[in-house]
């Protein structure tokens, strides 16, 4: 019998659990879900007669050990920083492993005695990254097989509330971790347009938004995201003119979002002195020059440029910026508290649903025409638990790891979902659960 140890049972991780649950007497597996809350784990395995919960404590090295020298793979659903810590052991002890985050620099390092091992560390198999990989390169080796010639690339990804419940001024709700929805863009951003590379500063980065339109859905907003270039190589598009990746957000939030950051509320290099007795007025008021004469509102508006009487004013009242609640947390940063006042304003209502949106760009020549497809991902949660962020992280993850306890996959050391042995099954199955790209291929010129 295998035995499968899940690392993490929070709220990215219900379809994986379940999909692999489901599978696991018919495969003869052993599920072990570890988790810092036993309780959670325990709702998660839900007296699965193949599933066992576990309290689960990262930073205690014995029973890290303990756990996966037992496993036959292990599928780390902890928070980032900690995948490094489990891929280690996963190396000394001969276990596959599985992750849906970004390869960091440290998960890198394992690449060579990995590969000496023969062991297998899949990393980004969530939503994004993950099917973006997996949708593009299916359609990048489609059109390097008929003879065409790619140009541009851009990809853009967004996990947004459904339409119906974006019922507030900003139209957005945390459907993942609010704490990288506050700290992202921090690092800038780096793409290629036509030829010519771009830089673009995080002071900057929420006013260089463009707009898409997805069929049934109407426009969004795509701000920059990260280093586009990262994959440029990965994904052999060395010669491409454009390559662009983007985070999707509705019309009208980059630019109150970008009011935040330049009010120096998104900071989080810094804590602030007396956050446990100041008011969210009180926050809002440190960032601007003392006036004793204009109200906090008057003094935000004309710093920022805007009008005290806008719309975009107005979304900074409704977060409750200048209310007199007390916010009661010592030693926070700047985007702690943002932060903080976030999770009161763009929770989930438990009758809510979530959406994911993805949509490709690709432009290429074929017979002498310059022709572009757009690939288009619509995915809405069937509720507050259920949702489409759950979904399209948990079950590339979750069918990655059939293929790998199936020795379906014939690759070791550390890895991304960019080869067809991998892509192709996963976005096969993946149907099934209506997770399904749209092509419209357009005319150009």
């Amino acid at each position: 019998m295998k035995r499968i140890l899940i690392l993490g049972a929070g709220l990215s991780s219900k379809f994986l659990i379940n999909y692999l649950l489901e599978h696991a007497e018919s495969s003869k597996w052993h599920i072990r879900l570890g988790d810092i809350s036993l309780d959670l784990a325990k709702d998660k395995i839900n007296n699965h007669p193949r599933g066992e919960a576990l309290f689960f404590n990262v930073d205690n090295p014995e029973q890290l050990m303990a756990e996966i020298r037992e496993a036959n793979l292990v599928v780390s659903m902890l928070p980032a920083k900690f995948h490094f810590k489990v891929a280690k052991e996963c190396v000394r002890f001969g276990v596959n492993m599985v992750t849906a985050s970004y390869v960091s620099d440290e998960i890198k390092s394992l690449d060579k005695e990995a590969r000496e091992k023969g062991v297998l560390l899949m990393n980004e198999v969530g939503v994004d990254p993950g099917i973006d990989h997996m949708s593009a390169m299916q359609v990048i080796n489609r059109l390097k097989d008929e003879g065409s010639k790619l140009i541009a690339f851009e990809s853009s990804t967004g996990g947004l509330v459904a339409p119906n419940y974006d019922n507030n001024p900003w139209r957005y709700k945390f459907t993942w971790a609010p704490r990288n929805v506050v700290l992202a863009g921090a690092a800038g951003a780096r793409f290629l347009h036509n030829s010519k590379f771009k830089y673009i500063p995080y002071h900057k980065l929420f006013s260089r938004y463009e707009i898409i339109d997805i069929p049934e859905y109407g426009q969004f907003e795509v701000y920059p995201n990260r280093d586009s270039l990262k994959y440029q190589s990965t994904y052999g598009l060395e010669e491409l003119s454009t390559m662009f990746r983007g985070t999707i957000r509705r019309p009208s939030f980059c630019d109150a979002w970008n009011l935040l950051v330049q009010l120096g509320a998104t900071d989080d290099t810094y804590s602030m002195d007396d956050t446990e007795h100041m008011t969210y007025r009180q926050f809002t008021n440190s960032f601007v020059a003392y006036n004793i004469v204009d109200s906090v509102e008057k003094k935000i508006a004309a710093y920022l440029g805007i009008a005290e009487n806008s719309a975009l004013m107005d979304k900074l009242k409704w977060l409750g910026l200048f209310d007199e609640t007390v916010i009661g947390i010592p030693d926070l940063t700047p985007a702690r508290v943002l932060q903080h006042i976030l999770e009161k304003k763009w929770a989930m209502e438990p009758g809510d649903k979530d959406m994911i949106i993805m949509e490709h760009q690709f432009d290429y020549l074929r017979f002498r025409q310059h022709r572009k497809i757009y690939s288009t991902l619509v995915v809405i949660g069937e509720d507050s638990t259920k949702t489409a962020m759950a979904k399209t992280v948990g079950l590339p993850a979750a069918i990655v790891s059939r293929l790998i306890l199936e020795n379906k996959i014939d690759l070791t050391g550390v890895q991304i979902p960019v080869e067809k042995q991998v892509y192709e099954p996963v976005l096969h199955e993946l149907k099934e659960y209506g997770i399904e790209f749209k092509e419209r291929d357009v005319l150009i010129s």
